[in-house]
């Protein structure tokens, strides 16, 4: 089975003025005018660079035919290329958490089980209720500390610098399920799972990374810090620290920690995260919009804390909760921001009514509905911003 299940990809691509311009600066480059024309779209990606960058890099595709029917648009056939230095850094991840679970069983250590578990899922909130709930959504507001806690935790899951998995994430739920979706869950389930980390993006992905709104990051002096920094804080936080914590509190040895403590912790963070984009838009229940494939997952919730309510959270992105039923223990992000904002560092929590989930019922009724990245599109229902302004 191939990371992209659905085979080459094939599509039409318009092109006007300021794509073009824009592409020339590291999206897809147009050809000569003319009513009849071929272009072969270059493969510029270096195999060098890492995916875990927020760099627009040019696809690879090869031209099938094109016409112009009033405008330049041309016919393509994508063919994703590997880029073999993030395949071979998840394989290193992988094939060493193997190795680990061993090391894992043979320190018969607790507390090596416990530092695992926790290390985890304190992470895990820095996905959670960090760069997911607060800066891909703005579904509430958080003071400086708070926010310096969720990227520390956020760090330690070593995801991505914060603007890169912003921008992504935005894009796929403003495009989900469309060629310009980064993981497609319509191109199969090891594409959407894995594959999208390691093979270049379609083109319709790197014009839409382009022209995401991200003026509020961009702004924001911290989140710009970490972009900058984040190469020597991913190594410092999500390599040096958990596996030094052993060393230093039970003489866990520097080989036996390493192992487990950042390939086997590494791995079962990643893939709990790749569920969501996975399983989550393949399996379960869709009472909010069956129009869509992202679905309320009962698994997925438990172990993302709370982030398999998805059919709900693809209608609702600015909702702080991202569902609408459960509780704390099925949803122990939700908690995690309701015990701040009670000690005041959390803010502005928008959620919505059933008045708001009965009229998105009756949009999705007879299959319109415009998706939304979260509070601030513009794309927005005048009366769901109105509802939620005055919650405040």
């Amino acid at each position: 089975m191939t990371p992209d299940e659905s085979g080459p990809v094939e599509t039409t691509i318009t092109w006007n003025e300021e794509s073009k311009k824009k592409n020339e600066n590291g999206g897809v480059v147009g050809g000569e005018d003319g009513n009849s024309r071929r272009r072969k779209v270059d493969n510029s990606d270096n195999n060098g660079d890492n995916e875990m960058k927020s760099d627009n890099r040019r696809p690879s595709v090869n031209v099938i035919e094109e016409k112009n029917v009033g405008m330049d648009c041309e016919k393509i056939k994508f063919e994703p290329q590997v880029k073999w230095l993030d395949l071979s850094g998840l394989l290193f991840v992988h094939l060493g958490c193997i190795y680990g679970l061993y090391l894992l069983v043979l320190s018969r250590s607790f507390k090596n089980y416990i530092w695992l578990f926790f290390s985890i899922y304190a992470s895990g909130f820095g996905i959670t209720a960090g760069v997911h709930r607060l800066w891909s959504h703005r579904a509430y507001k958080a003071n400086y500390p708070l926010q310096l806690l969720l990227l520390i935790l956020f760090t330690i899951s070593g995801q991505r610098d914060v603007y890169a998995w912003v921008l992504d994430h935005r894009v796929h739920h403003k495009y989900t399920e469309t060629d310009a979706d980064p993981h497609n869950a319509k191109r199969g389930f090891m594409f959407s799972h894995v594959g999208w980390i390691f093979l270049t993006p379609h083109p319709d992905v790197v014009e839409k990374r382009i022209q995401a709104d991200m003026r509020d990051l961009e702004s924001d002096p911290l989140i710009m810090w970490h972009k900058k920094y984040y190469i020597p804080l991913f190594l410092a936080l999500a390599v040096a620290l958990p596996v030094i914590v052993p060393i230093y509190l039970w003489n866990e040895p520097l080989w036996t920690s390493f192992w487990i403590n950042f390939n086997v912790r590494y791995a079962i963070t990643l893939n709990i995260a790749f569920f969501v984009n996975s399983v989550a838009h393949i399996w379960g229940q869709r009472p909010y919009d069956k129009y869509i494939n992202s679905a309320d997952n009962v698994s997925v919730s438990i172990a993302a804390l709370g982030e398999g309510w998805h059919n709900y959270h693809h209608v609702f992105p600015y909702d702080y909760k991202a569902g609408e039923l459960g509780n704390y223990t099925f949803n122990p992000t939700t908690g995690f921001i309701d015990f701040f904002a009670k000690i005041g560092w959390a803010w502005d929590r928008k959620f919505v009514s059933t008045e708001m989930v009965s009229r998105r019922k009756k949009r999705t009724g007879d299959g319109s509905k415009t998706p939304v990245w979260g509070w601030g599109d513009k794309d927005m229902p005048k009366e769901d911003y109105a509802e939620l302004s005055s919650q405040h």
